[in-house]
């Protein structure tokens, strides 16, 4: 099948599939043809399917977004995970409104995900998902086990955000929330 039909199937955009193939990250086999035509090889899937979970927690990084996707897909080639999908998302990871993460939850025929980091599922309680996916016969593959904390304090300016927008109202919370973030983090001298 030719690369554009390729990338609608994965849910990426062409761009993005180009780049991968250039890069050669592509996680399925392809070839140029003379003409410039680029053709992907349908891989012969035993089992369930396996797909990759890609998020960035704001619209601004959304950049970060593509090359997280290029980095699983070519961990997956590695391991010889052959991807059937790949998601990718904006959302935070204390936000459980992430519509495409539960379809793909949802989807019983997935029985492989693949995330690079635990926090990229889910800020907390990621253990709890892993257990009811293999409570179904599913698994999820995090490919990189190490805490990473890049997004630490926005999702704790979030949590202090929604707490104070249930105590004192929606319109000053982001307001209290950024006071209490600075009282926290503000040093001062022995008394």
């Amino acid at each position: 099948m030719k690369l554009t039909e390729w990338a609608r199937k994965q849910g990426v955009s062409y761009r993005s599939a180009l780049n991968w193939f250039h890069a050669g990250t592509l996680p399925v086999a392809a070839r140029q043809l003379a003409t410039g035509t680029i053709l992907v090889e349908e891989p012969v899937t035993t089992g369930g399917r396996a797909a990759a979970y890609c998020r960035v927690s704001s619209a601004g990084r959304k950049p970060d977004l593509e090359r997280q996707a290029g980095r699983v897909a070519a961990a997956c080639t590695e391991r010889g995970i052959t991807l059937d999908q790949v998601v990718t998302e904006v959302g935070s990871g204390l936000n459980g409104n992430r519509p495409k993460l539960h379809a793909l939850l949802r989807d019983a025929s997935v029985s492989v995900i693949v995330v690079e980091h635990r926090d990229r599922l889910a800020r907390f309680g990621t253990e709890h998902v892993e257990s009811a996916l293999a409570a179904s016969g599913r698994s999820l593959v995090v490919l990189d086990d190490s805490e990473v904390d890049d997004d630490l304090v926005r999702d704790i300016t979030e949590v202090l955000t929604s707490m104070c927008a249930r105590l004192y109202g929606k319109r000053s919370a982001g307001k209290r929330a950024a006071q209490g973030v600075a009282a926290a983090t503000r040093k001062e001298g022995p008394a």
